[in-house]
């Protein structure tokens, strides 16, 4: 079990900080802020530990989202209760560095915008974030829904569609990301943020980096999905990716560039 970072939220706000940050930081959840897939770890919480083969075998590409709906209501059927369910996602341990890289984010609170984007749900990434006592931290959660209903069931819903080839049908982590810049500038009285950053790791974390100009970075977590797309597209010379690309192992590596990108 790890230990959460006592981190106490702003006094005024509990999401932000009045004056309007620099950066805005997105952080994928499963295998980039938790060192797992919160979807394995809850599979934990079942009486054998694992899904029937049955069940494994049903799952279509791209519809990641609807497999997980029948995992759910199998869990449910098979008589696991919430609190296992919560105590499986408070169990994943945070990625290596990650807890030191919010800790600086923080301590630079002013600066940084934080938000997450992922696949995952909302019931496990707030039960995480609460748990390790980062939640007041991010101004935006953009996840599946998910809560449980009268008769103790998980139930997960899908966050938008959308049109998107290169997507799961659940989720555009690149659509989420523009409509997120344009409602933001509009909020802040047309400023945009001067650099983004986006930290992740899997193949759905390209679409949104597409999105980056020359002055952002993608942070992708190293020998992931994301970083070996990444590199394949480096090596081909894909004029359609412009961001930068610093590939991290340790929050403590996405750290060191910021504070280089501090000093500037």
């Amino acid at each position: 079990m790890f230990v959460p970072l006592m981190m106490t939220a702003p006094s005024n706000l509990t999401h932000a900080v009045p004056r309007e940050q620099r950066f805005l930081v997105l952080f994928d959840f499963d295998e980039t802020i938790i060192n797992e897939s919160s979807d394995d770890a809850v599979v934990r919480a079942l009486p054998g530990q694992r899904l029937p083969d049955w069940l494994k075998n049903s799952y279509r590409e791209g519809h990641y989202n609807e497999q997980m709906q029948k995992v759910l209501a199998y869990m449910a059927e098979e008589g696991v209760s919430k609190d296992s369910i919560h105590s499986s996602i408070e169990r994943i341990p945070p990625t290596p560095g990650l807890l030191n890289l919010l800790q600086y984010l923080q301590s630079h609170q002013d600066d940084f915008e934080l938000v997450v984007v992922s696949d995952a749900n909302m019931y496990f990434i707030e039960t995480w974030l609460k748990r390790a006592g980062v939640h007041h931290l991010f101004r935006k959660i953009f996840t599946n829904p998910a809560s449980f209903d009268a008769t103790g069931r998980l139930v997960l819903l899908p966050f938008h569609s959308h049109s998107c080839s290169r997507c799961p049908d659940n989720m555009c982590k690149q659509v989420i990301l523009r409509e997120y810049l344009a409602a933001r500038q509009k909020e802040r009285g047309g400023a945009t943020f001067q650099r983004v950053f986006y930290i992740g790791d899997g193949a759905n974390d390209i679409c949104p980096s597409l999105a980056l100009g020359p002055r952002d970075t993608a942070f992708p977590r190293r020998d992931f999905p994301m970083h070996r797309l990444l590199q394949g597209m480096q090596q081909s010379q894909e004029a359609m990716f412009k961001a930068n690309v610093v590939p991290w192992a340790s929050g403590e590596d996405i750290v060191h560039n910021l504070k280089k990108i501090m000093e500037r």
